[in-house]
């Protein structure tokens, strides 16, 4: 699957989009839409456009990652999965409770997952948005 243009604009206004570098809560520079790597320092301005094409390559990773999930899910299930895979990484992800749970038929229990991830206390918010679209 891949993620809807509605999944993205979600998955965007989550993360914000910024067109000037700044540092993350982890102090890492970052710039876009989560963007981070080697070329991200403090004063790096993109145009918008920079920014959403590379938002475009960047959120392949989590895509592909989501992928592996074996129950089928719904457009709304996948698009909140990758969100949240964007935001936690691969690693992650691939250990996850929510993922062995959703490759053994319980969405119900995956879906109770989006609850334990809420550190740092500022994240919460966005784990009940992606918890809601999951579930819708």
């Amino acid at each position: 699957m891949k993620l809807s243009e509605q999944g993205a604009h979600k998955l965007a206004v989550r993360e914000g989009i910024r067109t000037k570098a700044y540092l993350d809560t982890k102090g890492i520079p970052t710039i876009g839409i989560g963007h981070t790597g080697p070329e991200v320092k403090l004063g790096l301005v993109w145009t918008l456009e920079k920014v959403m094409s590379t938002f475009d390559e960047d959120v392949k990773w989590a895509e592909d990652a989501v992928n592996t999930v074996t129950t089928p899910l719904t457009q709304n299930q996948f698009d909140a999965l990758v969100s949240f895979v964007f935001n936690i990484g691969a690693t992650a992800w691939h250990k996850s409770t929510m993922k062995r749970l959703l490759n053994a038929g319980d969405v119900k229990g995956a879906t109770a997952q989006f609850d334990r991830w809420v550190i740092p206390k500022e994240i919460t918010k966005r784990r009940m948005s992606e918890k809601a679209q999951f579930s819708s």
